[in-house]
Order: structure tokens, then C-alpha cells, then sequence
């Protein structure tokens, strides 16, 4: 069945736990974080983003999520991540994803307001939530070459910015980044708890792979109500396909679905998302 992120996000908080949000762009992907959502009767966000559409065309896979959303025994949100236009949000929710993410977090603190209200403004009516980001994440490099220029989400900035984009959640920045971490992440809670204290929208935690179990919880704890995985589904479908290169390529795409499944599975146990859709 369809879910409403802004539904889920804010249940999420007050119960203090984190709906997951997985980056499916192949149907192992797809079809291994739907198995898992079903057997942990868990909410999940099934996520598509610009990224992908040099592997996989969105139009056209869009029907796919669309569908198994629809069938799916639990509350399942499509979802379009990093919206860096207009134009590709619009035709994110042309076909059919019903929450988005307008990313205009490398722009500066009043334009980052003006294309995410814009963003806003046209989705608002048509009942679609919109994510936003202050600060910027890091993107996939060298992890400590990151941290060297890293922009931190500033919490004196995090209410003006909510009251004048009108955004439903907020994606920070803590020293977290996209891709693998070459070296531990060094995150830096203290932004969770002054953002949160801050403002009353959902907070959103995006380069999650790779982030300790322990500093997930204490990131659920202080406020986070989504966390976005992509890297470790990959991860996983590359441990299976590695072990089993002597297989068909029939069998290795079902044990990717299994191995997607499985790490979907540990995921929404950690966030604590297990049964909240019972």
C-alpha cells in the first residue's frame, strides 16, 4: 500500500525510532527491500534519484515501484532523492513518486531558500511533502578530504530556514557523507540536538552506510526520523555475486534479492522500524 512520509517521518519521531529510506534502482534492489519490508512489517521509503539513470531509465522503472508499492502488504513511500531542479521533481511526481527532495544545499543560505520554497509552493497543493537540506553532505570522496572543507548544517540558520521554505523534514549535515567512508565517520551530534531543539519538522540523516549501529541509535535518539541507505545494499549484492560466480546468472540475481533482503532486514531492525506497521 502507498504510505505518507510526513505521516511516518512524524510518527517516526515521537516514538523516537527512524523509517529507512533504500535506493532501489534494479529490481533485485526493488524486490529484495520490499521482501524485507513485508516479512519485518515494516514502513519503507523506496528512493530513485538522478544518480542512477545512467544504470537504470526512470520512466520506466518508475512503473515498477509504482506497482509493488501499491501491493505491498505495508506502508510503502516512493520517493525522488537530491532533486536538483524543478524540472526533475516535476517529473519525478509525473511519474507517480509521491514525496521529494529539493537539494539545493551547494547554493547559498538565501538562494538554498528560494529554490526550495519554489519547490514548496508547487507541491504543497498537490498534497507531495518536500525534503530540504541545510549544510552540505559530503559527497563520495576521500573522507577526510571532505571533512577538510566540510559544511556543517548551522543550527542558528535551521528555523529561518524552515519558516521561509515551509519544507516538511530537513536533511543535516554532521560530518556524515555520501558513499564509502575511507576512514570512521566523525559525526557531530551536537547539530542534531541544537537543529532539533530548533525546529519541529522531522530531521533527516542521509550517508548512512557505513555509520556505526551505535552511532545510529544515538542519532535516532536526538532526533533523526529518517535515514537514507543506499552504499551497503550495493555492498551486499556485490559480497553475493562474489561468492557466487560459478552460479547462473539466474541464480546469482535471486541471491541479490536475498542478500539485498537481508541487509534491509538488519537496517530496519537497527532504526527500529521492526512491526510499526502492524
Amino acid at each position: 500500500m502507498l504510505g505518507n512520509i510526513k505521516y511516518w517521518e512524524n510518527k517516526a519521531l515521537l516514538g523516537h525510532y527512524a523509517i529507512p529510506h533504500f535506493n532501489v534502482w534494479n529490481a533485485e534492489m526493488l524486490m529484495g527491500v520490499i521482501d524485507a519490508a513485508e516479512e519485518a512489517k515494516a514502513p519503507v521509503i523506496i528512493s530513485f534519484g538522478t544518480g542512477f539513470v545512467g544504470n537504470t531509465s526512470f520512466e520506466d522503472f518508475s512503473h515498477m515501484m509504482v506497482s509493488m508499492a501499491k501491493k505491498a502488504s505495508v506502508p510503502v513511500i516512493l520517493h525522488w532523492d537530491h532533486g536538483r531542479s524543478m524540472e526533475i521533481v516535476q517529473n519525478a511526481y509525473n511519474h507517480e513518486m509521491n514525496s521529494v527532495m529539493r537539494d539545493a544545499s551547494a547554493f547559498e543560505f538565501e538562494e538554498n531558500i528560494k529554490l526550495t520554497k519554489e519547490v514548496v509552493d508547487y507541491f504543497h497543493p498537490l498534497g507531495i511533502p518536500v525534503e530540504a537540506e541545510l549544510g552540505h553532505v559530503g559527497n563520495e570522496t576521500v573522507y577526510e578530504e571532505a571533512l577538510a572543507s566540510y559544511q556543517y548544517t548551522n543550527p542558528d540558520q535551521a528555523a529561518e530556514f524552515v519558516q521561509r521554505t515551509g519544507c516538511d523534514s530537513l536533511a543535516v549535515a554532521i560530518g556524515n557523507q555520501h558513499g564509502v567512508y575511507t576512514s570512521e565517520p566523525k559525526l557531530n551530534f551536537e547539530v542534531i540536538e541544537k537543529v532539533r531543539a530548533a525546529v519541529n519538522v522531522p530531521l533527516v540523516l542521509h550517508g548512512a552506510s557505513g555509520i556505526s549501529d551505535a552511532d545510529i541509535k544515538r542519532a535516532i535518539s536526538l532526533g533523526i526520523a529518517k535515514i537514507n541507505i543506499h552504499t551497503e545494499l550495493c555492498l551486499a549484492a556485490m559480497d553475493a555475486i562474489q561468492a557466487n560466480t560459478n552460479d547462473s546468472f539466474l541464480e546469482i540475481e535471486r541471491k541479490v534479492r536475498s542478500a539485498v533482503k537481508e541487509r534491509a532486514l538488519e537496517k530496519i531492525e537497527l532504526f527500529g522500524t521492526k512491526g510499526r506497521a502492524e
